[in-house]
């Protein structure tokens, strides 16, 4: 007996699971993290690493307080290019799985070109992508938007194409329009296949971005590693990094909590 009923409105109590699954995730993940920041930090000390190789957490933090950097200004733009090549990436990806399941044909033809265009290295269209849009946010957003596009394609077209034929077959008897059929069956279906396309969308736009900025930019955390680089800023080159991871972990944050409220435990796919 897993379960057990009080005699009290509303109230249901579950023995045999953890109280606190939540707070019991949360303690490990941050204690993993310290642990490798102490790791970290007691490796410079007892190897007595030079700076300019691999500072110490805490000279890496002290570059936040020195406005030479301007770290706002940079992790902004680079914010900009990830979010926005990111959520052009989304919406493209459903309207194409959209596309997809209302025209086979349409699949059949413009599919292969989507496979092909996504074999070619993103870092060989970043000097393309600068010629057409010159330097800027925008050619970085695309870059992003080009790497994480395509796995949210795949993956919500599998979605759609999932959906039992016979919830199809019904909203049809009932003279359903294509529209009906895609919000009502064949979104909620397919949202756990969306979810998790979008959780590797996620990592790749970040990449996307970075490798733009990397290539040509003029602001940016990438383009900020590259100035700081020449004179073997170490500290500076460190604190950009997790800048940029800490951009990434937010937007994989909201994913996560978006898949937490629009899908059910039990549907989401691992």
């Amino acid at each position: 007996m897993t379960t057990t009923e009080l005699p009290l409105p509303g109230r249901r109590f579950e023995l045999g699971r953890p109280r606190w699954p939540v707070v019991r995730r949360w303690s490990i993940a941050i204690g993993a993290h310290l642990a490798v920041i102490a790791i970290w930090w007691l490796a410079v000390i007892a190897f007595h690493v030079p700076k300019f190789i691999m500072p110490t957490p805490g000279e890496t933090l002290r570059t936040l307080g020195d406005p030479h950097y301007a770290w706002l200004a940079n992790a902004w733009a680079t914010t900009i290019e990830i979010f926005g090549g990111y959520a052009a990436g989304v919406v493209t990806g459903v309207l194409g799985a959209l596309a997809f399941s209302w025209s086979p044909i349409a699949e059949e033809t413009v599919m292969p070109l989507f496979v092909s265009f996504n074999m070619i290295p993103k870092v060989a269209l970043g000097p393309l992508f600068i010629v057409w849009f010159k330097i800027g946010i925008l050619p970085n957003s695309l870059i992003a938007f080009a790497i994480c596009f395509f796995p949210i394609l795949l993956t919500m077209a599998r979605g759609m194409r999932e959906v039992e034929p016979e919830l199809l077959d019904l909203v049809r008897s009932l003279h359903g329009s294509r529209w009906q059929l895609f919000t009502k069956i064949q979104l909620p279906g397919s949202l756990p296949f969306l979810f998790s396309g979008m959780k590797v969308g996620a990592i790749r736009a970040v990449a996307g971005a970075i490798v733009g900025e990397l290539l040509g930019s003029a602001q940016g955390l990438g383009y900020l590693m590259l100035q700081v680089q020449t004179t073997l800023d170490t500290p500076a080159m460190f604190m950009a990094v997790i800048l940029i991871t800490l951009i990434g972990v937010v937007l994989y944050g909201i994913v996560i909590g978006l898949e937490r409220i629009f899908v059910v435990r039990d549907a989401r796919v691992k």
